[in-house]
């Protein structure tokens, strides 16, 4: 039963990671992030989906802490502006709303 509780719970977090790169991608402002998305930002995305993977409770706060962690340590080690990353950070945290749906 453990397994089969695990495979569930696997299973769950890709559809997760799967929507949330879908949306990054082809949203609804999906055609100007792919004009404006630098490597940098695909690295910070693909890390907090890496994490995201790795949390055993997925929710909103601990997604959003995720997030936040994540972009501190790209202010500190790539040259982003701040208002860069500060656009990406809002970008990522209001993917929450379709991520979530995906979850239920």
């Amino acid at each position: 039963m453990k397994n089969k509780d695990k495979m569930i719970g696997a299973g769950i977090g890709l559809a997760a990671l799967a929507a949330a790169g879908a949306y990054f991608l082809y949203g609804k402002r999906g055609a100007k992030n792919r004009e404006r998305i630098a490597g940098w930002t695909l690295q910070l995305k693909g890390e907090v989906l890496e994490k995201m993977e790795k949390l055993k409770d997925i929710n909103q706060q601990a997604y959003n802490k995720l997030v936040d962690e994540t972009a501190v340590r790209y202010g500190r080690v790539k040259r982003v502006s701040a208002s860069e990353l500060g656009h990406i950070t809002d970008e990522l945290k209001s993917a929450w709303m379709h991520i979530g749906k995906q979850l239920k």
